[in-house]
């Protein structure tokens, strides 16, 4: 394996030197050859994905398969502009000449996905790669083990190892592949990993991006309409069953509205997942014994509000509300990744935002309220890698926001332009004539000189 992935990385970096994906039009035809693949074989990730979550196809589609395509569609139709070598201001130090800047891909890239999303977390950093005009080696995550062998097939059979190749297994394989040198590397995961990958990345000096994760605050002010705060908060925190990196973490509420807003999550828990003793069209598994128990053991502390009930065999845990929380309790020390809730109430805006700021920055922030100079208050004070006022999680399909965190929540950032520009190089040039050269710069100096170029500088 060891010399496989070598003799991978050989080959790889052989074919970019050619130059052939520098090729605006390579590109788009590689893009539109995933892209086809894709809808070609629909069926086939619908089937592996319901093996290892019990996903259902609208949920797959929703949440995976049309953020790939959208975004594929947003590169074929801007990779022309964002290639094209860009003029800037050059002046009158430089006089006579021009600037300009060329995007440039960094060159073989390493793609590490994470498991909770596995086709969008794993295929479309490796498509925007493909997009800036790298060569890429994909390493999905071995949990959803079917997802990964239908990925592993789909881009092994349809193109060449030397551009675009999914190595797939576990914790050996990507140590294997972290020993060896990469222009990028691309990694989404737990923070403990993060640092594994920065850790590695460091010693041959690779660039990075780490889109990691942290607890993420929803804040619900005593203005919010409870309704639709209930509504847009239960759907993204209990979509995947809780197991998305920006779902809300944690609710802080307003002591004056928590009860009518418990009474409003568990009306629209009810609504939503008719059938709560069970894993239904609209709600999916748990993706390990592993994580399921870790997860039990958090609605084991008596607080439960609503819900709490634990299918093991199934790895089924059902929307849960936990209440009576404080920031000392087991279930605030880390990321939960499940499908339980904690409310925390509080009568201090500003106390609470002290305490959530004396905590890593999170990857995620929500607020709900129609207070204005409360909503830019929030925003203004924390540090979060992105976020929404009135809704949660919609902010990921907005493909002009880029998508990332900050601090311990991650470095760098995708999605759109922003992707492009984080597996690209900026090459400065100056341009100068051969026909003009004043001799300001060059000696003898003098005072006038001087003068000179203070007022051609400054």
């Amino acid at each position: 394996m060891k010399m496989d992935i070598k003799k991978l990385l050989t080959q790889q970096r052989a074919f970019f030197n050619t130059d052939q994906t520098k090729n605006v039009e390579f590109r788009l035809r590689q893009l539109k050859r995933v892209k086809t693949i894709l809808k070609e074989n629909e069926h086939l990730l619908y089937e592996a994905i319901y093996k290892d979550f019990k996903k259902s196809q609208f949920e797959t589609y929703t949440t995976e398969l049309s953020l790939l395509y959208h975004e594929i569609n947003q590169f074929i139709k801007n990779i022309k502009k964002w290639s094209k070598r860009k003029k800037v201001a050059t002046g009158m130090a430089n006089f006579p000449a021009k600037s300009y800047i060329i995007p440039e891909p960094l060159g073989v890239t390493l793609v590490i996905g994470a498991w909770n999303y596995p086709y969008q977390l794993s295929l479309l950093p490796a498509i925007t790669s493909i997009a800036a005009g790298n060569t890429v080696i994909l390493k999905p995550s071995e949990l959803p083990v079917n997802t990964s062998k239908v990925m592993a097939k789909l881009i092994n059979d349809n193109f060449p190892e030397n551009y675009f190749h999914v190595v797939e297994g576990g914790v050996e394989e990507t140590n294997l592949l972290l020993e060896n040198r990469f222009d990028k590397i691309f990694f989404t995961g737990s923070i403990p990993v993060g640092k594994i990958i920065y850790k590695a990345a460091a010693k041959h000096l690779t660039p990075v991006t780490l889109e990691l994760g942290g607890k993420s605050p929803t804040f619900v002010l005593a203005d919010a309409d409870l309704k639709i705060t209930a509504k847009r908060i239960v759907w993204s925190k209990f979509i995947n069953a809780g197991q998305t990196c920006i779902s809300p973490d944690y609710v802080l509420v307003d002591k004056h509205i928590e009860q009518p807003f418990l009474e409003a999550l568990k009306m629209e828990i009810e609504a939503s997942f008719e059938n709560k003793q069970a894993i239904g069209e609209n709600y999916l598994q748990i993706i390990n014994t592993k994580n399921h128990e870790r997860l039990s053991k958090l609605i084991e502390s008596g607080q439960v509000y609503f819900g709490g009930n634990i299918n093991q065999e199934e790895r089924f845990i059902s929307p849960t509300i936990l209440h009576n929380v404080s920031f000392a309790d087991e279930v605030m020390k880390d990321e939960i990744f499940g499908p339980i809730l904690p409310i925390i109430s509080f009568d201090n805006l500003e106390n609470t935002i002290k305490e959530v700021k004396a905590r890593p920055k999170p990857l995620s922030c929500y607020v709900y309220s129609k207070n204005k100079k409360a909503i830019q208050y929030l925003l203004k004070t924390l540090s979060f890698g992105g976020g929404a006022v009135n809704d949660s999680v919609m902010h990921l399909t907005n493909s002009k926001l880029p998508f990332g965190g900050v601090g311990y929540s991650g470095i760098g950032s995708y999605h759109g332009k922003a992707g492009f520009d984080s597996f690209t190089h900026y090459k400065s040039i100056l341009d100068k004539p051969f026909w003009f050269e004043p001799n300001i710069k060059y000696p003898p100096y003098s005072n006038w000189k001087k003068a000179i170029i203070k007022w051609m500088i400054e």
